[in-house]
């Protein structure tokens, strides 16, 4: 976590607070998904975080996806960015956290992937077949990538 949220953390003990982020779906040729095992609350998530003081959300899809995976990306295209009720999450040390997500979708990544603290795991998913412990702030924005990757399925097939 970033010293910005642990001096804030510091002041506020585990009172909400909202936090600003990005993440990325980062997907390969075969189409799955880049998803990790988070270290923090042992679900599967999105490489992502939160904004640095000063950053923008470009910057911070890129460092977190860097710091996360190992791996370099360039092309983003915004998805949507995520807010409300189903991204408040509590964690699993008390923090309260309301979560406003800029979620970007990536296939131009280069680089060797290696996890960091952050993740006991790194690895691809088809994006119908996730795990079961998904964190619970991605799974709207996980149905939401299916539902837009369905749609494009359909409108290609009624060609």
């Amino acid at each position: 976590m970033q010293d910005y949220v642990r001096d804030i953390r510091e002041l506020v003990g585990s009172r909400p607070l909202i936090l600003a982020g990005a993440c990325v779906i980062l997907q390969n040729q075969e189409g799955h998904i880049l998803m990790n095992l988070r270290s923090d609350n042992e679900c599967w998530g999105l490489p992502g975080g939160f904004m640095e003081i000063g950053e923008d959300l470009e910057a911070t899809a890129k460092r977190e996806v860097w710091e996360e995976t190992g791996l370099v990306i360039d092309r983003l295209t915004l998805l949507d960015v995520f807010s409300g009720a189903e991204l408040y999450y509590e964690y699993p040390n008390g923090d309260k956290v309301h979560n406003v997500t800029a979620v970007y979708l990536c296939q131009d990544f280069a680089g060797e992937l290696r996890a960091n603290e952050e993740s006991f795991e790194l690895r691809f998913f088809d994006p119908e077949e996730l795990p079961d412990r998904v964190s619970p702030t991605m799974r709207p924005v996980l149905k939401a990538y299916r539902d837009l990757e369905r749609a494009r399925r359909l409108a290609s097939s009624n060609r």
